[in-house]
């Protein structure tokens, strides 16, 4: 197994790492000897992993080894690198699921914690526990839809056989499970993580071993992105099949090109912050520290460059999901096709120019509050647009309330709460008094959790039948919507009321006249958390009694519904040829694709007519 082999290349190459740091004279457990070995420990794991089997041997005039097929391996391939497109989505599919129930494990935590003023935890271990649910989610929300459903079915959508580059796909994947072992050992040493998920310094050039693993895994974590949103632009502008032209592309197509754009541009400056603190830690370097000639918030700069293009690189695939649920289950053409894939292009272009309303508590120069707050205001408008298109294909529509469906419109409510609380936090004096309160968090997850983690949910529900070629327990998916999004309101509205009334974010502690209100929300919290033991016990028996799938048991257009459910290795069994739009439902004779047969290529009647 890959999982084994990587563990062991892995050891041996932090051995050897650190083994020669020891050997220049670095003492045990120092921070060169740590960060060198992560290095070889990364380099050893991805070999073992497979890079060295089924890629590297080629680099040395060997014969590569074949990758793993459904034929010759069937559900171990998941286990193995593998260059099937459809695989990868699965690996990441379940990686990023465990991973968003263990930081909902940790949010748990965080309530209980938050049930009495004093709580359980000392305060260095809450920020451990902070931090790690803080940097879980946020890497669940950066690659849980691009990476998942973005891998399995972008290929699909747009006819094509597999990604572009197959081979750096699976190593974009095989970077991760690095990320989570990092993490996860750093939390279980001494000092945990003292600065919270954003890393700044000075805190995260302070604290022990912990945080330099901490750095290391982030910075790994945004070469896996990188490497991913360059392997998406590729595979739709190059491989699209015979008619796809870029007006016939789906929505959701649509929206991974737009969030891979800012995958590619921006993450390279996280990147660059994260590279600069460990050269500060490490060479002793002072890029930022203002006693040495650093800048006191250029990492903040650095950081926040990223960080809103990535809440874009978060949400902007949610749209997608949301517009192609919506437009399939009304039953009507997505109103306003160009004008949405325009609010997409929108969105990329305006979130490179706003991220300075994160810092205006962080002392940076006054006369730049007003640009940042206009920029800010701008670009609400092409995410109104959205919305717009949204609820124009709902009016009037034929809607099928299924549970993607519901997902999907629970996504549209709580985005349109985050929205709108948004507008506070952009005005800098109102900002001056809400940035570090419990106001933040309540808005941050309505706009993240209330928007990509619902779509991520209305996602898996809808292309649940053609990744396993079963059907779920719809009644269990509807009472799994209807508890969450009860208990998720309940939770955030007090949230930002208490925020409101001055209670302050990431502190383990707060005033003991908001104890009711907190024990409210704790309450709450847990029902939430409860929720999802209600979509595990439906996925889990789904995977194992569910009915048999048709290839098209929603009666849908797009591509991925013509083939078989799971789809085969190749992905279609015939020549695709796109004829006409994929939200054309009610439009006479209208086709979305025509299908030929292998051998001849002669023509076949249509598919997905209405």
């Amino acid at each position: 197994m890959s999982w084994i082999k990587g563990i062991i290349w892995g050891t041996v190459g932090f051995a050897m790492g650190s083994g020669l740091m020891a050997l220049v004279g670095q003492p045990l457990g120092s921070e060169p000897m740590v960060a060198v070995g992560y290095t070889f420990f990364l380099i050893g794991w991805l070999l073992g992993a497979g890079v060295w089997d089924h890629w590297a041997r080629g680099w040395f005039a060997l014969e590569n080894k074949p990758t793993p097929t459904q034929k010759s391996h069937g559900l171990a391939r998941y286990f193995a690198f593998s260059t099937d497109h459809k695989v990868i989505g699965i690996q990441y599919l379940v990686t990023f699921t465990a991973l968003l129930l263990l930081g909902g494990a940790l949010a748990m935590v965080i309530r209980i914690q938050l049930l009495q003023p004093a709580g359980l935890l000392d305060p260095q271990t809450y920020n451990t526990v902070m931090s790690m649910h803080g940097i879980i989610m946020i890497a669940v929300a950066v690659a849980a839809i691009l990476g998942s459903f973005g891998n399995y079915f972008v290929p699909l959508l747009i006819g094509a056989e597999d990604m572009a580059f197959p081979r750096l796909n699976a190593l974009s994947y095989w970077l991760v499970p690095p990320v989570a072992i990092a993490l996860v050992v750093g939390s279980l040493l001494p000092g945990g993580f003292t600065s919270g998920w954003r890393v700044y310094p000075p805190l995260a050039e302070r604290g022990g071993i912990s945080m330099l693993l901490y750095l290391l895994a982030f910075f790994t974590f945004g070469l896996s992105s990188i490497i991913g949103g360059l392997n998406f632009i590729v595979t739709i502008i190059r491989m699209r099949a015979p008619g796809m032209t870029w007006g016939r592309l789906p929505i959701f197509v649509w929206s991974i090109f737009c969030a891979s754009i800012l995958s590619l541009l921006f993450t390279q400056f996280v990147a660059t912050a994260l590279l600069m603190e460990l050269m500060d830690r490490v060479l002793g370097m002072a890029f930022f520290a203002p006693d040495q000639g650093g800048g006191s918030i250029l990492y903040q700069h650095l950081f926040w460059f990223y960080s809103h293009p990535a809440v874009y690189v978060m949400i902007i695939p949610g749209f997608g999901i949301l517009m192609e649920v919506v437009a399939h289950f009304s039953r009507k053409p997505l109103f306003g096709y160009k004008y949405a894939v325009g609010a997409l292009l929108g969105i990329v272009g305006l979130s490179g120019i706003v991220w300075a309303h994160h810092m205006f508590t962080s002392g940076m120069q006054d006369y730049l509050t007003a640009p940042f707050m206009l920029t800010t205001e701008l670009i609400s408008i092409p995410t109104g647009m959205i919305f717009l298109v949204t609820l124009g294909t709902i009016w009037q529509g034929r809607m099928r309330l299924t549970t993607p469906m519901l997902f999907a419109l629970g996504f549209l409510f709580n985005f349109t709460i985050g929205g709108l609380t948004g507008i506070f936090n952009a005005d800098a004096p109102t900002d001056l008094h809400l940035h570090n309160t419990y106001w933040i968090v309540g808005h941050f997850h309505y706009t993240i959790m209330g928007g990509e983690i619902f779509a991520f949910l209305a996602a898996i529900y809808y292309w649940f039948p053609k990744i396993t070629g079963r059907m779920y327990n719809d009644a269990l998916g509807k009472l799994h919507f209807g508890i969450m999004f009860v208990a998720f309101n309940l939770l955030y509205t007090p949230m930002m009321i208490a925020g409101f009334y001055g209670m302050n974010r990431h502190i383990a502690t707060y005033p003991p006249e908001l104890t009711a209100i907190n024990q409210f929300m704790s309450i709450a919290g847990f029902v939430l958390g409860a929720s999802f033991l209600v979509f595990i016990y439906n996925m889990a028996l789904s995977l194992r009694r569910g009915t048999v799938a048709a290839a098209n048991p929603w009666q849908l257009r797009t591509l991925e519904w013509q083939t078989a459910s799971p789809p085969p290795e190749h992905n279609f069994s015939f020549v695709v040829r796109v004829d006409g739009h994929p939200y054309d439902y009610g439009v006479d004779g209208s086709t979305h694709v025509v299908a030929a047969p292998t051998h001849t290529h002669k023509a076949v009647p249509a598919l997905a007519t209405e």
